[in-house]
């Protein structure tokens, strides 16, 4: 009864949520910062190894130049030429590559990264899904991010990481996968009450759901320590306080 509660709340969340957009003559779509940083991360080793290899590349060049007394006007056109060639191959090569479904294996990654990939992975099957299951791949995938803030100190061993390995490296790939297998023409076909495209969207509300749960368990500690911060501060200060005030 609880679940249903939580998954009807959700799904009238994100209808006042795409009213409001449709109201505001839409917005784009927020990207997950989780994926994005290890974008990010690709493109700063990139960037790395270019400034490496253009700097070794001038280095050569210095070395010859004093070898044979200097090169020349054909020497600079040559090393420029070079420069070019070298920052458009590391700038091209190597390519970013989406996780792979076999990449988000439970047992082979750190959690945190495990997440990091899911968001990636969930992000590149976006085209392949249905509108109504599009909005909740989106909140899933900020919620992703959230997940991930709250699993940077969590030990590897810790009940909740093993939780969560399945939840985003088993139960949410394996759910859209089993709807991608679904011809096209049968997705909106109605059996037993409900259509596949249907009852995909309400296992994803439900997933969706779960990992709200989890971030709150995860989050709990920190919320109660705030909460004990906040009355010592008021109980030492708050006195002082009203005593400086009588005064």
């Amino acid at each position: 009864m609880a679940d249903e509660t939580r998954h009807s709340d959700l799904i009238l969340q994100q209808a006042r949520r795409s009213l409001a957009d449709q109201r505001a003559g839409g917005r784009r779509r927020p990207i997950p910062v989780g994926a994005a940083q290890i974008r990010a991360r690709h493109m700063g080793r990139k960037l790395v190894r270019m400034g490496a290899a253009v700097v070794a590349l001038w280095i050569g060049i210095g070395i010859v130049g004093s070898v044979i007394d200097g090169i020349g006007f054909t020497g600079l056109l040559l090393g420029a030429a070079g420069t070019a060639a070298t920052v458009w191959a590391f700038g091209r090569y190597p390519r970013f590559k989406l996780p792979s479904r076999a990449d988000l294996n439970p047992a082979s990654t750190d959690v945190r990264a495990l997440v990091g990939r899911t968001e990636l992975w969930l992000e590149s099957q976006r085209r392949a899904l249905p509108p109504p299951a599009v909005k909740l791949v989106d909140h899933i995938g900020l919620q992703l991010d959230a997940l991930g803030l709250q699993l940077a100190d969590v030990d590897q061993a810790h009940p909740q990481a093993a939780e969560v390995r399945k939840l985003v490296g088993e139960h949410l790939p394996d759910l859209v996968e089993s709807y991608r297998k679904i011809p096209e023409h049968l997705r909106y076909e109605e059996r037993a009450g409900a259509t596949p495209t249907a009852q995909f969207t309400e296992a994803l509300g439900k997933i969706s759901g779960e990992i709200d749960s989890v971030t709150r368990q995860l989050a709990s500690g920190a919320i109660d320590n705030l909460a004990i911060q906040t009355r010592y501060l008021d109980y030492k200060y708050g006195e002082a306080l009203e005593e400086a005030e009588k005064r």
